[in-house]
C-alpha cells in the first residue's frame, strides 16, 4: 500500500499546484490514499467547507489541520460537516470536529490521526497520552494508522516518533512548512520525517510575503500577513506499507516546482 501525504497547503498558490500536479503523484506513487494538511489553505490562515469540498473533490481522502484551524471563527460550525477533515485529538473534549477518521481503501483501512504539539505551542492536552488514547480506541482489524503531529519543537517530534514506534505505520511533522531531511525508517518499522514541508509560494517566508515578515521583525509593528506570489513548490512524502501489519517499507520525498501559478 501506498500513503501519499503532502505538506501544509498554504493559500491560493497551494490549492493551484495541489489541483495541477495531484493526478500526475497519484499516478507516480501508485496512492491507495492522500492525505493534506491545510489548517492554512484559507487565504494562509484557517479552513473553509468549501475548501473541504474542493479538495476531497481532487481526491484528497483525510484533510488534516493544526493551530490555525479555528481561524475563520465560522469554521467552528461547519467542521462538523466536513467528513473528511480533522482537528488535532488532543484539543479539548468540547471542541468541535474529531482527531481522527478511519478510511476504507481497496487494500484495507487506514487511520489517520492528528495531534498538536505542546512546545511553543499553544496549550493542549498531551499528545503521548492522547496517542494511547485514541490507538487503544481503534479497531485491532486496522493496521495502518499514519499520524500527522502538527508541533514546532524537533525534539517533540523525535520523542513522539519514537515513543509511537511500531504501533504506527507513520509519524509525518508538519507546522514548521520547512521540509526536513531526515525522512527514515524507525528501529521498530515506523516511517518518520521532522516536516513533511510545504505546498505553496517558494519565495516566502514559509508562504507569507517576505518584506511583511521582514517589516515585522525589525519593527515589532503588528503587521498583516498575506500570502506571497509568483513560484509556488509542492512538497510531500510517499510512505509504502505492508497492509496486512502496518510496517513500512519504506518513505521518500516528494517536491516539485512551478515558477507560475
Amino acid at each position: 500500500m501506498n500513503i501519499l501525504f503532502i505538506g501544509d497547503v498554504v493559500g491560493r498558490p497551494g490549492r493551484r499546484i495541489l489541483a495541477r500536479l495531484l493526478p500526475k503523484l497519484i499516478e507516480e506513487s501508485d496512492a491507495h490514499l492522500v492525505a493534506v494538511n491545510v489548517e492554512n489553505a484559507a487565504g494562509g490562515f484557517g479552513m473553509s467547507r468549501k475548501i473541504h469540498d474542493e479538495l476531497t473533490g481532487l481526491g484528497v481522502d483525510a484533510l488534516t489541520t493544526g493551530n490555525h484551524v479555528w481561524d475563520r471563527r465560522e469554521f467552528a460550525a461547519e467542521i462538523e460537516s466536513c467528513e473528511r477533515v480533522i482537528r488535532p485529538a488532543n484539543y479539548a473534549p468540547r471542541v468541535p470536529g474529531k482527531g481522527w477518521i478511519v478510511i476504507e481503501t481497496d487494500h484495507g483501512p487506514v487511520a489517520v490521526i492528528n495531534l498538536a504539539g505542546r512546545v511553543f505551542m499553544p496549550p493542549v492536552d498531551c499528545p503521548f497520552r492522547t496517542a494511547d488514547q485514541v490507538l487503544a480506541e481503534l479497531d485491532p482489524d486496522v493496521k495502518v494508522i499514519v499520524v500527522d503531529f502538527h508541533a514546532e519543537a524537533t525534539s517533540e517530534k523525535m520523542a513522539l516518533a519514537y515513543y509511537l514506534d511500531g504501533r504506527v505505520t507513520a509519524i509525518i511533522g508538519t507546522h514548521t512548512h520547512v521540509a526536513t531531511a531526515d525522512q527514515r525508517l524507525l528501529p521498530r518499522g515506523s516511517a518518520y520525517i521532522t516536516d513533511a514541508g510545504m505546498t505553496g509560494p517558494r519565495d516566502s517566508v514559509i508562504g507569507v510575503k517576505h518584506e511583511t515578515v521582514i517589516e515585522k521583525f525589525i519593527t515589532g509593528m503588528p503587521r498583516r500577513f498575506d500570502t506571497a506570489t509568483g513560484a509556488v513548490e509542492l512538497n510531500a512524502v510517499c510512505v509504502n506499507c505492508d497492509p496486512r501489519t502496518g510496517r513500512a517499507n519504506s518513505i521518500n520525498r516528494v517536491h516539485h516546482e512551478l515558477e507560475t501559478e
